[in-house]
């Protein structure tokens, strides 16, 4: 590529994620499995890096200086989502391992207090069955029904 040549939107992205510079079977890597796990970009990777040699410690549990830095770090983090997607502050962010996880919380804390017979839950044709279980087994304890959005 010159310096004339500007990159595709794909191309600037796909260059921000290392295992992507790869070929398999003689083919650009292309990674679809994101439901089981999905690919770092680089400032993930760098800033994981960082944690892990400088301030690996619990965060809230300790008054030593890697717990300070690991609970300033996550904190920090939880301020920024929070400015990010307009909260009203860093409590109303909660960080959980991965989709599933998150999918399971609001469905068992919020979905399972707060539902009643009648009431509907919204879904698409296309979900993942790590979305749909929780909200069928919530439907059935509370008396909900699933209602299905069809897609074209």
């Amino acid at each position: 590529m010159t310096f004339t040549q500007e990159r595709t939107l794909a191309e600037t992205v796909r260059a921000d994620f290392p295992i992507l510079h790869q070929e398999v079977h003689d083919k650009p890597l292309v990674y679809l499995d994101n439901a089981a796990t999905s690919q770092k970009p680089l400032a993930v990777l760098e800033t994981l890096r960082h944690y892990y040699e400088r301030d690996n410690a619990n965060v809230h549990r300790g008054a030593h200086t890697l717990s300070v830095r690991a609970t300033d770090g996550y904190e920090g983090a939880r301020d920024k989502v929070a400015a990010f997607v307009n909260a009203a502050s860093r409590q109303e962010i909660v960080f959980t391992r991965n989709a599933t996880e998150a999918i399971n919380l609001v469905a068992y804390s919020w979905g399972l207090n707060t539902l009643q017979p009648g009431d509907e839950i919204i879904l698409t044709v296309m979900e993942h069955h790590s979305n749909i279980i929780p909200w069928q087994l919530i439907a059935q304890k509370t008396g909900a029904v699933i209602k299905y959005v069809e897609l074209n």
